[in-house]
């Protein structure tokens, strides 16, 4: 039995057109996952904002009550509840700092690599080429 060249342009019709809706599910089922990531990663990074306020509000609550507790009414309201016996500093105990402190600390610590009076030791050292 021979094929007519009709039925043979209907199979490669066929092929052609399961190739097809093939390709695009695929592309369609890709589109759905990528869609499904972009959805899962919103709902992370919402929840990963929640988090953050969250522990931001819990640190200002805390600096709020850490300020609270440095008054001196509560410090001295302390030292007499639990009898410390401590007592506020003299003023000659006391040394105001006018410039910045940080600046201050950074200076005293790095005038050792700083002062110009001392001058590092010469080291000398001898290479030797290879022939």
């Amino acid at each position: 039995m021979k094929k007519s060249d009709t039925h043979a342009f209907v199979n490669q019709l066929l092929v052609c057109t399961l190739v097809t809706i093939c390709f695009g599910g695929s592309i369609g089922l890709g589109t759905v996952w990528m869609r499904h990531q972009i959805s899962a990663l919103a709902n992370a990074n919402r929840r990963l904002d929640a988090q953050t306020a969250d522990i931001e509000r819990h640190i200002t609550e805390l600096a709020t009550a850490i300020e609270g507790e440095e008054t001196s009414d509560v410090l001295n309201r302390r030292n007499t509840e639990w009898h410390l016996g401590l007592q506020r500093p003299a003023d000659a105990q006391m040394v105001s700092v006018a410039e910045d402190p940080v600046m201050r600390l950074a200076a005293r610590r790095n005038a050792e690599f700083l002062n110009s009076d001392r001058i590092a030791p010469v080291v000398s050292i001898r290479l030797a080429a290879k022939n």
